[in-house]
């Protein structure tokens, strides 16, 4: 039993001393296999185009960067100032619509007929923010300009779309202000005449009762069916005043006022909004992302080698059988 396995490994010593001087024997065609194979890569590294990715991390814009927004919603809301956003909310809605923004155009780039890899994905895993942005070019200076170029498009796009939904926000609360205020000034009116045609009719009984000095002492608990009985003096004078005097308008009419003239002087600044926040501006690359030249050429050496042994052994192989035969 031990000669016999003594013997196999004897032969399997010799098979690969025989396949090692087939090798040597047939270097040059394995070296002339490395060198085209080389050659191939060398002319694919100089062929192919190469691809450079420059990362950029955003969050939710800061409070600052967003306080004209909030403010002007405080005011809008100042009637009910419960409802009124938080900041939170706020950044929030920044954030989410650029998020949604920047994915379509994400998209968008990509099923153009020369696509463009723009890619959006979570830095910290099932959480929506921050966002590592990143796009691939042909250069990295290229990569760099076009995701910042990309970044500041969406980033205008999202500010005009949400000063234009402020501006609308701001115009239909004007609208309905100033609706409120003549439906109060209208009330108010219907209130002041509704009571002159009350003291007329009691001025007109009061004179009928040849009343002209007061008939009370207390005038102020006279109810409506008694008011003649202050006399057609009072009365006159009562409906005189009543005429020259101001509409009676509630404490709510002034606020309504006051809300109106607030929202009237809102003015939007849409240059000092931001949608988001840099945590990383777009990088300037450093390494490619392909071709690997280091690699592609290690490569193209061993698959070289293995090629040309390959041929060496197998037309050994060959001329063996050959022979055999």
């Amino acid at each position: 039993m031990n000669n016999e396995i003594h013997t196999a490994e004897n032969n399997e010593a010799v098979d690969l001393l025989d396949m090692a001087g087939q090798l040597w024997r047939g270097k040059n065609t394995i070296i002339i296999c490395i060198v085209l194979a080389f050659l191939l890569a060398v002319a694919y590294l100089f062929l192919a185009k190469e691809k450079w990715t420059s990362n950029a991390i955003v969050n939710m814009p800061d409070s600052g960067q967003i306080a004209n927004y909030t403010n002007s919603m405080n005011v809008l809301y100042m009637q009910n100032p419960g409802s009124a956003p938080s900041v939170v909310d706020v950044q929030n809605r920044f954030f989410n619509r650029f998020n949604a923004l920047i994915s379509a155009l994400s998209e968008e780039l990509d099923n153009q007929d020369e696509p463009e890899k723009l890619t959006i994905e979570p830095t910290v895993k099932g959480q929506p923010a921050p966002l590592k942005i990143s796009y691939t070019a042909k250069s990295a200076a290229e990569a760099r300009k076009t995701l910042a170029t990309y970044l500041e498009k969406i980033n205008q796009r999202v500010i005009s779309e949400l000063d234009e939904d402020l501006n609308q926000s701001i115009n239909s609360n004007i609208v309905s202000l100033k609706d409120s205020l003549n439906a109060q000034e209208k009330v108010a009116s219907e209130k002041r005449d509704q009571r002159l045609a009350m003291l007329n009719q009691a001025l007109i009984v009061a004179k009928a009762s040849k009343i002209k000095s007061p008939a009370v002492q207390q005038a102020e608990f006279q109810s409506e069916d008694t008011l003649f009985l202050l006399g057609s003096d009072a009365l006159q004078y009562t409906i005189d005043n009543e005429k020259s005097r101001p509409l009676p308008l509630s404490d709510y009419y002034y606020q309504t006022r006051q809300t109106l003239m607030a929202i009237s002087a809102l003015k939007s600044k849409p240059e000092s909004l931001y949608s988001f926040r840099y945590v990383m501006k777009p990088s300037l690359p450093i390494h490619r992302d392909s071709p690997k030249r280091a690699l592609t050429v290690v490569l193209s050496i061993l698959l070289g080698g293995l090629i040309g042994a390959g041929i060496v052994l197998t037309r050994n192989s060959l001329r063996t059988y050959r022979a055999r035969s």
